[in-house]
């Protein structure tokens, strides 16, 4: 395949590799970016494309792989690195264990708000927030992942209707 082939074919793909980068950043201007240098990599590697394969999938994994190599970069750079002898900026306490008196009371009117719904609503969507994934609740409780989704579904809209008050 010569260059200008390559390069047609790369170009051909860039509705499908737009529409991949908005799903891996949420962000257009991000996406933009990752999209150029998706294809400054391909045509910069070229010579390592090999014809007989599939172009799309290819250029996919450069995406998907700038993109991770991206976010642990921006990761690292996030990074404290505490030089102090005492490590005294990792030992500074972040949070406070103040408790407010309105966010008291705000926590208590959402769990008797919880407390109210019916049992085959309530259980899996406790569950949900404690952590548990749908499967282990469809599991434990004898229902089909899409039973477990549509409740928790429901439940958390029927919850954001009776606490109003409390959406910003």
């Amino acid at each position: 395949m010569t260059a200008i082939e390559f390069s047609h074919k790369l170009i051909s793909l860039h509705d499908n590799l737009s529409y991949f980068a908005n799903t891996l950043t949420n962000n257009r201007e991000e996406a933009k970016d990752l999209i150029q240098d998706t294809y400054l990599k391909a045509l910069t590697h070229m010579d390592k494309f090999e014809s007989d394969t599939n172009l799309k999938a290819w250029t996919y994994t450069i995406m998907k792989n700038t993109f991770i190599n991206n976010y642990r970069r921006n990761q690292k750079a996030n990074t404290i690195v505490d030089n102090t002898e005492d490590l005294y900026y990792l030992n500074i306490p972040r949070k406070s264990d103040f408790v407010s008196p309105e966010s008291e009371i705000s926590t208590k009117e959402i769990k008797a708000g919880i407390a109210k719904l019916e049992t085959d609503q309530r259980l899996p969507f406790e569950m949900h927030t404690e952590g548990y994934k749908y499967k282990e609740i469809a599991e434990n409780l004898n229902l089909s992942i899409g039973t477990v989704k549509s409740r928790i579904f429901f439940t958390r809209k029927k919850l954001m209707e009776s606490l109003k008050e409390f959406q910003s």
